[in-house]
């Protein structure tokens, strides 16, 4: 375990960056200060606890403090329509500064390096997701879809990007992208144009980490490969065949030729055998013309050795050179694509941060402002059950993730604690577990 990074300094950095926020606020009315309200919205989503602030307001008039004062380093506890007006016109970008201390402190203390994967590579998983929506409410930054009914849904999207490794349940939060209507009107233009965007602004600084980029069909076409190779980023992306005729002309050309690279590898599964067979081959045209991008393509099929049945067939382009020795390792890292939407956006929705529930539209930057913080929260999880023994130690033996908020919730309602380690103390103690 790595125990240098704890609650109080991750909790500590992120009141200095909302501290920095730009207020734009004219005249006197400056009672509650911006990083009262964004503190306290993140303490929210930090305990999975909506009532958070309404029982800390009655501890504080119980007992005259309150822990969320104590734990998150609040002056005020504003109300929760103060908040709301507070944060709106707070733009998103300034809390950025957050995913790059946490995932500077990860690299600090080692833990980042036991995220390699192929060729020493840090996995970039990158997807959209929606975290908003509405018939009613809008603003100029919704995207809208006319539905069956004929009615207008309004809704907010996102690029969430993690890193990931093959085996490891945890992912680690990037700065997120938010997708906007101006980018186009269909789903794959306006995701490409946000993931671009992302590239711009952060690419550079991963680049200097060794990473290669995951993605979806989305992702796999000429322009977004040639702008990961120019910031010097390694790639395996999905390619589907009614996507990339061009390419998968030369893919049937090939195998009907039998010059494609192939590996076949049994498994025994307890009861029946499954059979993997690699299909490979390297410097093929991405799309027609002299001038086109040459990738290289592999594809896996998992059968049923029994009956024949396919268990899974997919397919992907990358910048690695595919050979019998390196087929294997490029399958698995393209598959881990999966835990962008498994271990980050169903969590995000399914596991207590409620991430498609609207915690406050506003008329300017509020939805996508909570959105951040929301997702500040996870990765404050994350990383604490990967590198603080008592908070993982807490988790492992209380079980489900609903249970550890449950009991947060009674202990921080009832009690007054005077800082997190003496929650986690509690807590470890009550289980029983510094008995050894």
């Amino acid at each position: 375990m790595y125990e240098k990074l704890k609650i109080n300094k991750l909790i500590d950095e992120l009141r200095q960056v909302s501290s920095q926020f730009t207020d734009v606020r004219t005249g006197e009315n400056k009672r509650y200060e911006l990083c009262d309200a964004a503190m306290s919205a993140f303490s929210v989503f930090f305990t999975q606890t909506p009532s958070f602030l309404a029982h800390q307001r009655d501890m504080q008039l119980r007992k005259g403090q309150n822990n969320a004062e104590r734990l998150f380093a609040l002056d005020q506890l504003p109300s929760d329509n103060q908040i709301r007006n507070l944060l709106d016109r707070v733009d998103p970008s300034e809390v950025k500064g957050m995913y790059r201390y946490t995932l500077l402190e990860l690299e600090r203390t080692g833990l980042l390096e036991t995220y390699r994967s192929f060729a020493n590579q840090l996995l970039v998983l990158m997807d959209g997701t929606e975290y908003f929506s509405s018939k009613k409410i809008h603003c100029d930054e919704c995207s809208h879809r006319e539905q069956k009914d004929g009615k207008t849904r309004y809704f907010h999207s996102v690029l969430t990007p993690v890193i990931a490794q093959p085996g490891q349940a945890s992912v680690i939060t990037l700065e997120p992208e938010f997708i906007v209507p101006q980018d186009g009107q269909e789903k794959q233009d306006c995701e490409n144009q946000a993931a671009k965007r992302w590239l711009e602004k952060y690419a550079e600084f991963y680049a200097r980490r060794r990473v290669t980029m995951l993605g979806d069909d989305l992702y796999s076409h000429e322009p977004y490969c040639r702008l990961l190779l120019k910031h010097h980023w390694h790639f395996i992306l999905v390619c589907k065949p009614d996507s990339h005729e061009e390419l998968y002309q030369t893919v049937n050309f090939l195998a009907a030729n039998q010059v494609l690279g192939t590996k076949v590898i049994r498994r025994w599964m307890g009861n029946h055998a499954e059979i993997d067979t690699y299909r490979y081959t390297n410097q093929l045209p991405l799309r027609a013309g002299a001038d086109a991008l040459t990738v290289n393509w592999v594809e896996l099929t998992t059968t049923r050795e029994d009956n024949a049945a396919v268990l899974f067939k997919n397919a992907w382009i990358t910048d690695f050179v595919v050979q019998d020795t390196t087929v294997e390792a490029i399958v698995r890292d393209g598959r881990t694509r999966w835990k962008v939407e498994n271990e980050n956006n169903n969590v995000l929705k399914t596991k207590g941060y409620h991430l498609e529930h609207n915690f406050g539209h506003g008329s300017q930057h509020l939805s996508s402002l909570l959105l951040s913080l929301n997702l500040l929260a996870f990765l404050f999880h994350t990383l604490l059950d990967l590198v603080d023994e008592q908070y993982h130690a807490i988790r492992r033996k209380l079980g489900s993730r609903r249970t550890f908020f449950t009991d947060l919730d009674a202990l921080l309602r009832y009690l007054l604690f005077s800082s997190w380690q003496e929650v986690l103390d509690f807590m470890y103690k009550g289980l029983e577990l510094d008995t050894g």
